[in-house]
């Protein structure tokens, strides 16, 4: 096959990195793709928005199989375009996008179908929502409707702070369109997940989950980004779980999908909280997450481009899915001041040194090639740090030893990704159905 992956972030390295290992992987592009990624895969002066671009590159170098790294392009209909052009894709329509498009849509078909999940209600009134928290307490959690970059859900535990992202959202617009409605959710007690199904509109594999870290600063403080790091798998997560959120959570969404007529076909990755009650739908994303995506795709064993392409074509899979025996650990390295205001430009010193530690792989997420070949910080994001071992503690420890051997005074990560399940602090509820 020849493949071309949507995107240019880290999580777009991963995906071009496993295709690379597949026997039936002819050549890969991407479009636009970074500095790290051109190692792999051919890089196209293509933007990911660029729908017209996208279809002409895939007549020009003759496609015959795509993958979509970001949400943006599928909510704007990319797979649809793709189809329509018989080209083979794996992601959902832009109608079955709406799981991720509307959050607004989502906890609507949630209490429509019994899909648990946190309480919630939906505001375009400032004044209106204000009342709502004062009447229920915090904390709570305010959500912009729309896509906002990841950077669109407060946390608030104080009245005060969710009226500021209150009026930060229907007031200030600072999520534009994206804010223009608002969700004042209750504030969930648990475990956080990273769940990820691949599905063919009718039927769902369990894929693999993750722990994810959204916090800036070590001990989950600071502002909310896109992600400092993840881990896979998270312990609290076993067998047992995993075979409850199927039951109660992705399947009956797939069977509500294909209801409404708009079956979904693709990545859907489910944010959960594992409470005391069990697990509870906290969000859906309708791609492969990032930086989970790092953490994950280096235990998998099987043939991730003959997986997502039999779906595709609506095949069963080649074979049961399978995994290494070993836990995996993503460091990001972003630029200071990230996810606020940051400079890109610097270069970044020691690559070569890190990537001799065996058992690891650094996925470029925010990178450019300066004049002189050198790599140069693009972006909030820069570096995934990724590495394995036979315990999510190994894991850590030989990631951070790849992140030491980086010379990049420019950057910065957190230095506890994984801390939960390394120091066993949280007591993990049961999966007991």
């Amino acid at each position: 096959m020849r493949v071309l992956v949507i995107g240019e972030g880290g999580r777009e390295h991963a995906l071009c990195w496993a295709f690379a290992r597949s026997l039936l992987c002819d050549k890969i592009f991407c479009a636009p793709g970074n500095a790290g990624i051109a190692n792999v895969a051919e890089c196209l002066d293509v933007e990911v928005m660029d729908t017209p671009g996208i279809l002409d590159a895939c007549l020009q170098y003759s496609i015959d199989f795509v993958m979509v790294g970001p949400e943006s392009p599928l909510t704007q209909g990319l797979a649809d375009r793709l189809r329509e052009n018989k080209i083979v894709c794996f992601g959902p329509s832009q109608a079955a996008s709406l799981l991720e498009g509307s959050k607004s849509f989502t906890k609507d078909l949630c209490l429509q179908n019994n899909i648990p999940t946190a309480a919630y209600a939906r505001f375009t009134d400032p004044e209106a929502a204000k009342k709502h928290v004062q009447e229920h307490g915090a904390p709570v959690v305010i959500k912009a409707d729309g896509l906002a970059a990841g950077k669109g859900v407060t946390v608030a535990h104080t009245e005060a702070e969710a009226f500021a992202a209150i009026d930060a959202a229907l007031s200030k617009h600072a999520f534009g369109d994206a804010g223009d409605e608002i969700l004042v959710e209750e504030f969930l007690v648990g475990e956080e997940v990273s769940f990820f199904a691949l599905c063919d509109g009718v039927t769902a594999v369990p894929f693999a989950a993750a722990q994810d870290h959204k916090a800036a600063l070590d001990g989950d403080l600071g502002p909310n980004t896109g992600g400092m790091g993840a881990y896979s798998p998270p312990p609290q997560f076993d067998a047992a779980m995993q075979e409850r959120v199927m039951r109660t959570i992705i399947q009956p969404t797939l069977d509500a999908m294909r209801a409404r007529g708009t079956p979904f076909t693709g990545v859907l990755f489910a944010g959960l909280m594992i409470t005391a009650d069990g697990p509870k739908l906290i969000e859906y994303n309708v791609r492969f997450g990032d930086p989970e995506t790092q953490a994950i795709l280096p235990r998998l064993r099987s043939d991730l481009l003959a997986v997502v392409s039999s779906m595709a074509m609506g095949r069963s899979l080649p074979e049961p899915l399978q995994w290494y025996d070993f836990a995996s650990l993503c460091v990001v390295m972003a630029s200071k001041g990230y996810p606020g205001p940051h400079e890109v430009g610097s270069v970044i010193h020691g690559l070569n040194k890190a990537l001799e530690i065996p058992d690891s792989v650094i996925f470029h997420a925010g990178t450019a090639h300066g004049k002189r070949g050198e790599i140069l910080s693009a972006g909030g994001r820069v570096l995934g740090v990724t590495a394995w071992g036979p315990t999510i503690a190994a894991a850590q420890a030989r990631a951070y030893e790849v992140v030491d051997r980086l010379d990049w005074p420019q950057g910065y990560c957190r230095r506890d990704i994984g801390w939960r399940a390394v120091q066993a602090l949280s007591a993990f509820p049961s999966s007991a159905a």
